[in-house]
């Protein structure tokens, strides 16, 4: 199967699919006494039908969304939702927000594991783990389906601060002054992210946590912090009205809807960091469902409307398989368990 990434990189990467033995084969010449077991083996085949030839195609499929309707990770479900539903019966999207996205996640994990529920797990699957605040949640919960898109993080100020005309500018005040830099909340990915600049730049920010990156926003146009670290997507309109500017990006490449802006590592700091979405289902689902799953949700991701829609809101379509959306995850769940550590914001 190939690994595409439009708009930035092009990632491949091989997906091993395992065959599943049939489970409900009746043996010849049976005794007698093995019919109960021989017929309870049957009724587990039939109860996990879908599993026969992984046709989902008679199925209903029920799309998890751990956060409130509107937000950015329901309408890129939507979407997605959208362009798959020739691939299924019916697909329903449900929203179950609360625990910082650990309630949706958990009802997710814990669902029946025939394929039926997809969740869209993001990010905090890692940081609320690496914070302690998971609620017992866990990433090892689920079976990565694959990964739609990805957000590094950018860091932005005032297009009219004189102070800052480059993030070698910002790095360097810093150091000798107390800079404000605004996120989401404490513990959250943009947090996490402008931590892990300071750390590899060898410097120090006061960490202004919002609730939701909307709040950093608003204050920075009001020039009540000095900059922001969120994704690029979050400041687009007002970078396009001129009020504000991306200094880098936190990312290995420049993105493309920004082209003259660089990375932070052409600035001389190998810094990448950011947030994701991702499907999944419950670590016991069959392996041929996920790669039906798959061969939907990733066709799906490459259809024009849902390449529009992902273009029109400036997000990165950025697929990944599972076996490579699950390695990335454990990856950074490393790294925001330490950055959560140096922050001491471990709760225990």
């Amino acid at each position: 199967m190939k690994v595409k990434k439009l708009l930035s990189t092009v990632l491949t990467t091989a997906m091993v699919v395992t065959m599943l033995a049939g489970c409900g084969a009746a043996k010849e010449s049976a005794p007698a006494a093995e019919a109960p077991a021989e017929a309870s083996t049957e009724a587990a085949a039939e109860e996990a039908a879908p599993a026969a030839g992984a046709d989902l195609s008679g199925e209903s499929i029920t799309c998890i969304v751990p956060y409130d309707a509107g937000g950015g990770t329901d309408t890129v479900m939507r979407a997605l939702a959208d362009s798959a539903k020739g691939s299924f019966k019916n697909i329903t999207v449900e929203n179950r927000s609360g625990g910082g996205g650990a309630t949706g996640m958990l009802a997710g994990a814990t669902a029946k594991a025939d394929g039926t529920t997809v969740t869209m797990i993001t990010v905090e699957l890692a940081t609320l783990e690496a914070m302690g605040t998971n609620a017992g949640l866990t990433y090892s919960m689920f079976k990565p389906i694959m990964m739609v898109n990805s957000a590094c993080s950018a860091i932005t100020v005032k297009a009219d601060d004189e102070r800052f005309a480059t993030l070698e500018d910002l790095i360097e005040y810093s150091k000798s002054n107390e800079l404000q830099m605004g996120n989401s909340g404490n513990g959250a990915i943009w947090h996490l992210a402008a931590a892990g600049l300071a750390k590899t730049a060898g410097t120090e920010f006061k960490h202004v946590a919002y609730d939701g990156a909307a709040g950093a926003i608003t204050d920075l146009l009001g020039g009540h912090i000095d900059a922001v670290a969120v994704s690029y997507a979050e400041v687009a309109s007002y970078v396009e009205s001129g009020d504000l500017k991306v200094l880098a990006v936190m990312s290995d490449n420049r993105l493309e809807s920004i082209p003259d802006v660089p990375t932070c590592k052409e600035c001389g700091y190998d810094a990448v960091l950011g947030t994701w979405r991702g499907l999944g289902v419950p670590k016991d689902t069959p392996d041929e469902i996920v790669d039906a799953l798959y061969a939907a949700f990733s066709s799906a991701a490459e259809s024009d409307a849902f390449v529009e829609f992902m273009n029109n809101s400036n997000n990165v379509i950025d697929i990944l398989d599972g076996p490579a959306f699950e390695e990335r995850i454990a990856k950074d769940l490393e790294v925001y368990t330490g950055l959560v550590e140096d922050l001491g914001l471990k709760v225990q």
